[in-house]
């Protein structure tokens, strides 16, 4: 790594870590709550606005339904975290879903639900930054008129503070998602208390508006698939309950009991914000629509395209604490900033999930080591440029990337608790202790009941939103699933052809001779090392190999050979069409031909440089030759290094920046007091 490299490397993700230092880097609940519950604990910033939007079809008087489409929303969050609580306690090495499913329902039901992750992680980046860029546009113009060159900006920050490590980024992301949490818990708090206590009346800015229906007076079935797509809207307030499963070796130990906490602290919490929200956009009379800019009306007219719709919980604030009090503009700030840091949750579970998947060779291996930080970089940045790549086809509209939300995550839920359920039935068959059974017993109740209602709501959100976007987020999966499986076939299929065998095979028996040929152009320092390192091989027989392009140059190679009374045999083919690459391949061949079992030793000095525009100007014709050279089978290939003074030069280079240490680096100790020398009176 060179020092141009290496100082912006460590500015920006500090020193590098040793391996024995992972145990530094394990969160306490405190910090492991933002890190990966920060996804549904933000989603109560947008997920509310999404139900309120599609009831908005039917017009205002849909509006009363939001309260039973919350209890719903709630009592799925219940049934999930409590299934949940069941996973971490039986699989706490962090496989999650994947590794519950892979284990309980067989391979192809663990590579859907690893599939669905993946594409999930991916939309919750996607959908998070999106959603932040739209609240903070309504601050700041600049962000609006630039989302997308925004979004990716605020993607690649993100991915720098994820590089640094977890424990790192969790601090933090802390301090902004508690003070979400705070304003969140004050702003309903003093609200009830206006409402109820000092009876005020509060009135949210779009409290005057009416709203055009779409269409009007639905009842039957429509109103029934009405509710229900908005009810599977709600249910993004659910993403990334499932990234604790899967993050519980990041916790300090005991790592189920506090990933359980955890799960149950995260679950209260983001419940009674929801619904506390909802309540409140009830009460002050909030209006939402699908298309503002024709369907809002004020005074009798469309509010027009000019019209910003600003997100239920900015207008839920301005209402409770008043437009531009100081707590309205803490928890917009906090709102914001939150969104932003709820790709966190992703930023923990993709790279992590992504490791387990490389281990078993379902995705490639570099996927698995962890980078300088003890974190899996490699995944990081995968995740970074695949949610960058959605943003800019989607231009960093949330409602448009929601639409291929849920889908994912619903597909785990429901195979996972499945999974659980046939986890439990395995192990009553054989426990005999009545206490443990009761708890088995118990906990396959909850399993059993998740895995009915998440598969539910999973039917609910296919058919709802199919048409809408999901069927993208279907067509990811089968993506993912498609890849993996075909990286697994090639993973298993180079494991079966390089395997030892137990019985002696062609591989290790000696071959019957060794014939080694030294490539010649000319007579120079570099081949007459070629020809002293090949006559110490000690080789059967050895020659050198020319190819007559130029026959001038090749009759003074000649007449030099004899003069020099070099005593190795010079062998010169003929190329007509001045070809060298095809001529040595085939004399090659064709000693293979004679003696298969007589092993070719390809011997080819070659020049080493010291910058890279030299590479450019030597070794062009090795390189095409050895690439071809590695394609024929039993043939060897050396390269033997001729140093130029250009290398001499950077190897120089190279020594002084070992001896380097880039800014911060390493981590010195503290500086040692030296002692007072005796004063002499």
């Amino acid at each position: 790594m060179s020092k141009l490299t290496d100082v912006p490397k460590r500015i920006l993700i500090g020193r590098a870590l040793r391996s024995d230092r992972l145990g530094e880097t394990l969160l306490p609940k405190r910090i492991a709550l933002p890190v990966f519950a920060s996804d549904p604990l933000s989603s109560v910033a947008y997920a509310p606005g999404e139900v309120l939007l599609v009831l908005s079809i039917a017009g205002v008087s849909a509006y009363h339904f939001s309260p039973w489409i919350a209890v719903a929303v709630v009592v799925l969050m219940f049934t999930v975290v409590a299934s949940y609580r069941q996973n971490v306690h039986a699989y706490p090495s962090g496989g999650g879903d994947y590794e519950v499913a892979n284990t309980n329902l067989g391979p192809k039901a663990g590579l859907t639900v690893a599939s669905a992750l993946l594409v999930d992680y991916v939309l919750t980046v996607a959908v998070s930054i999106a959603s932040g860029i739209e609240n903070l546009g309504s601050a700041v113009p600049f962000v609006v008129e630039h989302k997308v060159l925004c979004a990716c900006a605020v993607i690649v920050l993100l991915t720098l503070m994820n590089l640094r490590g977890v424990k790192e980024s969790g601090k933090l992301f802390a301090i902004p998602t508690y003070v979400f949490v705070a304003g969140v818990f004050i702003m309903i708090a003093w609200g009830a208390f206006r409402g109820i206590v000092l009876d005020d009346s509060m009135r949210a800015p779009t409290s005057d508006f009416h709203i055009k229906a779409e269409h009007q007076g639905l009842a039957g079935f429509a109103l029934v698939f009405l509710l229900l797509r908005a009810f599977s809207s709600g249910c993004a307030a659910l993403t990334g309950v499932e990234a604790i499963s899967n993050g519980v070796p990041a916790f300090r130990k005991p790592k189920s009991k506090n990933a359980a906490s955890t799960l149950a602290l995260m679950g209260a919490l983001a419940v009674t914000m929801f619904c506390g929200i909802i309540a409140l956009a009830m009460v002050t009379k909030v209006r939402m629509a699908e298309h503002p800019a024709t369907d809002l009306i004020h005074n009798g007219i469309a509010v027009g395209s000019g019209y910003v719709q600003n997100p239920v919980i900015s207008q839920v604030a301005e209402a409770v604490f008043g437009k531009g009090s100081f707590l309205f503009i803490i928890l917009a700030a906090a709102t914001a900033l939150v969104l932003f840091l709820a790709a966190n949750t992703a930023y923990n579970g993709f790279p992590l999930l992504g490791s387990i998947l490389a281990q078993d060779r379902y995705l490639p291996r570099q996927l698995h080591t962890r980078g300088d930080r003890l974190a899996f970089s490699n995944g990081i940045v995968l995740l970074a440029g695949a949610a960058m790549l959605l943003v800019v086809i989607y231009g960093a509209d949330s409602t448009r990337l929601i639409q291929l939300y849920i889908v994912g995550v619903f597909v785990s839920f429901t195979l996972s608790q499945t999974g659980m359920v046939r986890h439990w039935n395995r192990h009553l068959r054989t426990e005999k202790n009545a206490d443990k059974r009761r708890h088995m017993i118990r906990s396959r109740a909850i399993n059993a009941f998740g895995a009915f209602f998440t598969g539910l709501v999973l039917v609910v959100v296919l058919v709802t939103k199919f048409t809408h976007g999901a069927w993208v987020a279907l067509l990811g999966m089968c993506i993912f699933y498609a890849t993996m499986t075909a990286i697994r076939k090639h993973y298993d299929r180079v494991a079966e052809e390089i395997a030892a065998p137990d019985t002696p095979s062609d591989d290790s028996v000696r071959p019957s001779r060794v014939h080694s040929i030294v490539l010649v152009s000319k007579i120079h320092r570099p081949t007459l090392r070629a020809l002293a390192y090949a006559r110490l091989m000690r080789s059967d027989t050895l020659e050198a190999l020319s190819v007559n392009v130029d026959p001038a140059e090749t009759k003074a190679l000649r007449e030099e050979w004899e003069r020099r009374g070099i005593d190795v045999p010079l062998k010169v083919l003929d190329s007509p069409y001045r070809e060298i690459t095809r001529p040595i391949i085939e004399y090659v061949k064709s000693l293979r031909r004679e003696s298969p079992r007589d092993a070719v030793s390809v011997i080819i000095p070659e020049y080493v440089v010291g910058h890279w525009y030299e590479h450019l100007l030597h070794n062009q014709s090795a390189l095409r030759l050895k690439g071809r050279l590695l394609f024929t089978p039993g043939i060897m290939v050396t390269s033997v290094p001729y140093q130029l003074e250009s290398s001499e030069a950077a190897k120089k280079r190279a020594r002084r920046r070992s001896e380097w240490n880039a800014p911060g680096a390493v981590r010195r100790g503290p500086v040692e007091k030296r002692p007072k020398e005796p004063s002499h009176k």
